[in-house]
């Protein structure tokens, strides 16, 4: 009978095999450097340049963009397709075929764990995971065990521990673990990341981000077997929030301040601070919504949700700095992610956009001015979207979240293409996704401090900072 992974740890501990450890309530010990045998940092790690990616995608629903971007990026397709819904498999075959792609092999029509079969094929070299959230980490694991890199939709993982497990699986099999964490990729996002790393705000000492997002309905609505849309298949985000709080998705509006911030290269979180407000929102539109008497009704109305309405979660680094980050689903209130980052000189904050830099110490960013930021925008916009009309002109079309989810696909493909590191790494999915269970201890227990795991095993004191480049069409997809 295989040792329970959280029993073990404590055995380890107890018999003194990490004595530098730091123990910590949620079974992993901070820091604590057990790699497995062999395995080096993926930190910086870059694999042979593939001549031509083939990407087998699994999960049509949010998968759709690993679909359609891929098909567009050269020097790569989509050679497997995987989803349990038939109409979605004929959606995604439907459009392969529209764009004169090669014909994929298609999983799904077995069985629920169809997409064991895709990992294994020989004919994909990276798996494009995009599923319902409890699969995550059974085809992240599984598909780094059968040798295919791996990028997953977010979030990547719940738990410290498998947070833990992600990273030390990709140390052992040296393949690389991304998250899909397109907002990265976002125009008002790089272009912060550029006033920051070009030093026009000063030193950076805050940040504020969110996912604020009205999604009621949509947790709520019943699954269409034959569209395979209408709502999430068997309601399973909706059962995720009923017995979860805390932050349960942090990653839109945390990864980019971590680009700002340089997170895991030159700094990393220290600890967070959470809240709950009550909830309200989710269960008052079941109440009136749902007065039927078929059992979905029944079930929908009676449902009690654990998630508040508002999560508010506080997170200090190392250095000092400071980052807030806010998590509301189930309230009417139009979307944000707030994409606020600020230093001592200036701050740029989105939704809508607004920038202010001082003319002189202590003067002249006292109010925003639209005009201003217009001409900021313009004069210090990301490479990546500098080149945007290029991109379009080369490949016909730049859409997807207003082009940062085509962009990320796009940097994706280059990066594995041309035998460079990721621009994201798995300690940077493991920092950021172990706040899913940490928020909600935080917040379970009136906002007691919690220890973030530095993942990174202390590498974060010297690495460099993130270098997100723009990608030279002209050399892919040259065999």
């Amino acid at each position: 009978m295989e040792t329970n992974r959280r029993e073990f740890l404590k055995s380890a501990l107890w018999m003194g095999a990490a004595a530098t450890a730091v123990g910590h309530s949620y079974g992993r010990a901070a820091g604590q450097a057990c790699a497995s045998a062999g395995a080096g940092s993926m930190m910086t790690y870059a694999d042979k340049p593939f001549k031509m990616l083939r990407v087998g995608v699994v999960g049509l629903g949010r998968g759709r963009v690993g679909v359609n971007n891929f098909t567009f990026a050269p020097g790569s397709y989509v050679s497997a397709i995987c989803d349990i819904n038939a109409a979605r498999r004929g959606s995604a075959l439907k459009f392969l075929k529209g764009r004169k792609a090669p014909d994929p092999k298609v999983y799904g029509d077995k069985s629920p764990e169809d997409w064991k079969r895709l990992c294994e094929d020989p004919e994909v070299d990276l798996v494009y995971n995009a599923t319902p959230w409890e699969l995550h980490v059974p085809i992240a694991l599984y598909a780094m065990k059968c040798g295919k890199h791996v990028v997953t939709e977010v979030p990547s993982a719940f738990t410290v521990d498998e947070c833990w497990e992600l990273v030390e699986t990709s140390e052992k099999t040296k393949r690389h673990c991304m998250q899909l964490e397109n907002c990265c990729y976002g125009e008002s996002e790089l272009l912060a990341y550029n006033l920051c790393h070009l030093g026009l705000l000063g030193e950076i000492t805050h940040g504020e981000g969110a996912y604020i997002h009205d999604l009621r309905s949509y947790n709520y609505g019943k699954w269409n077997d034959a569209n395979g849309g209408g709502g999430y298949w068997n309601y399973w985000r909706l059962r995720h929030n009923a017995v979860h709080g805390g932050n349960q998705y942090p990653t839109h509006g945390l990864g980019p301040i971590c680009m700002d911030m340089d997170i895991n290269r030159g700094d990393r979180f220290d600890f967070v601070v959470s809240v709950d407000s009550k909830q309200a929102g989710f269960e008052e539109l079941a109440r009136e919504r749902f007065k039927g008497d078929s059992a979905d009704d029944k079930w929908r109305r009676s449902l009690k949700v654990k998630m508040g309405d508002m999560n508010t979660s506080i997170i200090r680094t190392m250095n000092g700095r400071t980052i807030m980050v806010q998590h509301n689903v189930g309230t009417a209130r139009p979307y944000s992610r707030i994409n606020l980052i600020q230093g001592t000189h200036g701050v740029l904050q989105d939704y809508p956009l607004r920038i202010a830099i001082e003319k002189g110490l202590g003067r002249g960013a006292h109010g925003y001015d639209s005009k201003f930021a217009e001409e900021i925008r313009q004069k210090y916009k990301h490479p990546i979207w500098a080149q945007v009309p290029d991109v379009k002109k080369a490949l016909g079309a730049v859409g997807g979240h207003g082009g940062m989810d085509t962009l990320m696909v796009l940097r994706l493909s280059y990066c594995l293409q041309m035998g460079l590191p990721l621009d994201m790494n798995v300690y940077d999915l493991a920092s950021w996704c172990c706040l899913c269970e940490l928020t909600e201890k935080s917040a379970d227990s009136r906002g007691r401090s919690m220890d973030i795991p530095d993942f990174t095993r202390g590498a974060w004191k010297t690495q460099k900072p993130f270098g997100f480049e723009a990608v030279d069409i002209s050399k892919m997809g040259k065999a």
